[in-house]
């Protein structure tokens, strides 16, 4: 007989409680996991890819003012109950891994900056560290991407497609008939002061006044994805320091105040705008209303910050105004920035003489349309061509270009072949396979790609994959792949919000940590701000990504007007049961009666064969005991939860559904 176990009194005590185990996370840790939801639900949208500008403490508080304003309950609408739980599960409920520590990690640290050598010693040591890494490049060459960006312009829409090595990566699409609200600057005007919400609202001409939030209004800082980089010489504008206080006396209802919209009208709330305008260029990106400047820390080089920083240090930027380098122009020359500088200033001019002259509630500043924008974000030196399928577009994008770099406007190539683009390209092919439910991957495994008005399901499946003898290897390896094929999967689709990834049930902390770090590697590249956290106790990695547009889904397709976006239809049985219920209702109310009575029952050909066949015991028994005879007429024309009773004789509807 074995001897009992023996547990201590701390064990005996411990209830399942599945975030308490392991330490408990830091104050600032659960501070940016709370703030990276918050944004992620509220679809607070940067201008840029930059990250400029984002009220990140208050972050919850402007959400909850928004929803009161319009309508909702404070913390949002309650996420609705989905029946599909395929990809929530698999088989039984899984236990939680107790030793798996449920520790946050930040997503963006910031960037260690060394010091300048201070002796002989460490200077030579730099410049050691130097030749080793030119000699490293020379034995092992950095791989060279093919990539290339291919552009279908048609009348009512535009798409965008990057590929590299002939991969589509990135899919951005737009409509000609859709406004370009985000990132607009309007004249509005204040049209009422809510204390209680600590917002205003403001007409700027559309039919919902503008949500402007307390915050958005005073001036803010850089976060965490921009070092500040001081200027020399450089003179701040002596404005005096607004608190949320000043607002009501500083802006009364009447008064007019210039926004840029970040957040375009979605259901019952009206667009979000901020007093903090931003101004995009090629490589900079124009603070009109701050006099800080700094640069994007995803420029990672020590050597090369320390020159863009010198750079920046030698523009001639106007007092009472700043700037920012964008990631893009990592390598770029002085020239670049100067004349890049130089397009922005005129661009605001225009904008402060439209201001000037345009009565308030209109626009004085419209956001570039997709072929712009392409040119400005997608242009890089990586990029070896982009594709267009339109002359005008073509012309327009090479203008564009040559006023900055004559060099990179041979890059631009006009496609006049009578095969549409897209499929010369491979890109149709691709997308099809890209935005249907299941993606199966090269392992043979797939993925369950489910969006819901809550959050994003991403559930990680074997599939045809044979385990072998080391089936933790095996799982790794599909877990890996899988993790690279989501992080391209959430650019694609643009999906944005909370997101939960079900990956298959790994033992070991070290392969958990492998796919962590693979996720981390994958969302660098993300133009959209990601925060991600460890696989928790109970298997589930859950990270949010920041909506800049509606996701390719909500603006491709449209709810079936069959299943009203349930993805499902009622079975031949249900419907069966349905019908005989309802015929049971129309003739207990007629009564028993024995003269002669026809019901004509007409629906989908699938509802007939169950009726004709399994269930036809059914339909006699009713007609023996009501003394009735029952027709049945197949009617492809309906659909499969429709169904009419209809009296035979004199044709009169008696019931449908």
């Amino acid at each position: 007989m074995s001897e009992p176990r023996r547990y201590g009194r701390r064990r005996r005590g411990m209830h399942f409680k599945p975030t308490g185990h392991g330490p408990k996370p830091t104050k600032h840790q659960e501070r940016e996991a709370q703030q990276a939801r918050a944004e992620a639900v509220n679809e607070n949208v940067p201008i840029t890819g930059e990250r400029l500008f984002e009220p990140q403490r208050y972050a919850r508080e402007i959400e909850r003012a928004e929803n009161v304003a319009a309508g909702l309950p404070a913390e949002g609408a309650p996420a609705p109950h989905t029946g599909d739980t395929e990809a929530l599960h698999k088989g039984d409920f899984r236990q939680p891994h107790l030793d798996t520590p449920a520790e946050v990690q930040e997503e963006f640290a910031p960037v260690q900056i060394q010091e300048k050598a201070r002796n002989l010693l460490e200077a030579i040591k730099n410049v050691a560290v130097k030749a080793i890494h030119k000699v490293k490049r020379l034995i092992r060459p950095v791989k060279k991407t093919h990539k290339e960006v291919i552009i279908n312009a048609e009348a009512l829409e535009t798409r965008v497609a990057v590929l590299e090595e002939g991969r589509l990566e990135e899919f951005t699409i737009e409509r000609t008939s859709e406004e370009r609200l985000v990132g607009s600057i309007f004249k509005g005007r204040v049209r009422n002061l809510e204390d209680g919400l600590k917002a205003a609202f403001v007409d700027i001409g559309f039919e919902k006044n503008a949500f402007l939030h307390y915050w958005d209004i005073v001036p803010s800082g850089f976060d965490s994805g921009v070092e500040i980089v001081e200027r020399d010489g450089g003179r701040k504008r002596d404005k005096p320091k607004i608190t949320q206080k000043d607002v009501p006396r500083l802006y009364p209802p009447g008064s007019d105040l210039i926004v840029q919209v970040t957040k375009g009208p979605i259901g019952t709330k009206g667009p979000r705008v901020t007093t903090n305008l931003v101004l995009p260029g090629r490589y900079l990106v124009l603070l009109p209303n701050s006099d800080q400047s700094g640069i994007s820390r995803k420029i990672e080089n020590h050597e090369e910050r320390q020159r863009l920083k010198k750079i920046l240090r030698k523009l001639h930027i106007p007092d009472g105004m700043g700037v920012i380098m964008r990631t893009v122009g990592e390598g770029q020359r002085e020239r670049y920035f100067v004349r890049d500088l130089a397009l922005l200033l005129e661009e605001w001019n225009q904008i402060e003489e439209s201001i000037r002259r345009r009565p308030s509630a209109s626009v004085v500043f419209q956001e570039p349309d997709l072929i712009e924008r392409t040119v400005r974000d997608f242009l890089t030196e990586d990029v070896e061509r982009i594709v267009v399928d339109s002359a005008p577009a073509h012309d327009r994008m090479r203008n564009m270009i040559a006023r900055i770099s004559k060099r990179s406007a041979d890059k631009i190539r006009h496609y006049g072949e009578h095969q549409p683009i897209f499929d010369r390209f491979g890109i149709t092919r691709q997308l099809e396979a890209t935005f249907s439910r299941q993606v199966h991957l090269k392992s043979g495994g797939y993925l369950v790609v489910d969006e819901t008005e809550a959050l994003v399901a991403i559930d990680v499946n074997t599939g045809r994959h044979k385990s072998g003898k080391d089936q933790e290897q095996t799982i790794l390896k599909v877990n890996l792949e899988a993790a690279e094929e989501i992080c391209r999967q959430l650019r694609l689709r643009n999906m944005g919000g909370l997101i939960v990834l079900d990956f298959i049930d790994m033992k070991g902390r070290r392969d958990q940590q492998q796919v962590y770090q693979k996720m981390r590697e994958g969302l660098r590249r993300d133009r959209a701000k990601t925060h991600i956290l460890p696989i928790s106790q109970l298997g589930l990695m859950e990270m949010t990504r920041q909506r800049h547009t509606e996701s390719v889904r909500s603006a491709v397709y449209d709810d079936c007007p069959y299943c009203k976006g349930k993805g499902k239809v009622k079975s031949a049985e249900t419907m069966s049961v349905e019908i005989q219920r309802k015929l049971a209702e129309i003739l207990k109310r007629r009564g028993r009666d024995e003269s002669d009575f026809q019901l004509r029952i007409v629906v989908h050909p699938t509802v007939a064969q169950r009726l004709r066949s399994e269930d036809q015991k059914h339909l006699d028994e009713m007609e023996k005991r009501y003394f009735i005879k029952l027709l049945l007429r197949p009617d492809p024309g309906l659909h499969a939860e429709e169904y009419k009773i209809l009296n035979a004789a004199t044709n009169e509807e008696l019931a449908s559904g």
